[in-house]
Parts: C-alpha cells; sequence; structure tokens
C-alpha cells in the first residue's frame, strides 16, 4: 500500500482528519486508508475513524484492523521516555 493512504493525526482540528478520510475513498478511490496517532492524540484519532465509518461513509467503509504499539525514544533532557501508538486500518466495503 502506498504512504499517500496514510493519514497522520495530531493539533489540527478533528474535522480536517475526517475529510481527509473521506476525500481518500471519494476522490482518490483508494481502497484502504490507515489512521495513525501517537500519545496524547490517540482518542482523536478513534473519533475520526468513528465519525468516518458511522457518519458520512456509512455502509460503504469498515474498520478492518487496529494495531497498537509503544515507542521507546530519548527526549530532550536525555530521558528515555515511552509513547502508545495505534494505527486502524479502513477498508471498502
Amino acid at each position: 500500500m502506498a504512504a499517500d493512504n496514510s493519514i497522520f493525526v495530531g493539533s489540527k482540528p478533528f474535522m480536517n482528519y475526517v475529510t481527509a478520510v473521506v476525500m481518500q475513498f471519494t476522490v482518490q478511490n483508494a481502497k484502504e486508508v490507515i489512521i495513525k496517532a501517537r500519545g496524547k492524540f490517540i482518542s482523536r484519532a478513534v473519533d475520526v475513524a468513528e465519525v468516518a465509518t458511522k457518519r458520512f461513509l456509512q455502509e460503504q467503509v469498515e474498520i478492518n484492523d487496529i494495531e497498537i504499539d509503544s515507542e521507546e525514544f530519548e527526549n530532550k533532557d536525555g530521558k528515555n521516555v515511552r509513547v502508545s501508538s495505534i494505527e486502524i486500518t479502513l477498508n471498502k466495503k
């Protein structure tokens, strides 16, 4: 799958991400879109997936897979920190 079909959820307004998902399926005619988020944005990614599948693309798209993970890296202060991440895969029905 091309990286073009990945949506990285961050601090932009919520509807920007929902619109991006809908555009991938309608305009780009993607068969699969992956919504990715880390840390405090995980809940926003879940909300984006739910709104996209249950409101805007009802009966057209379904949640296919959910992967959770955590990454460890060194922050600015030199401490090792662990950040959770999620990938939600949506597929056309």
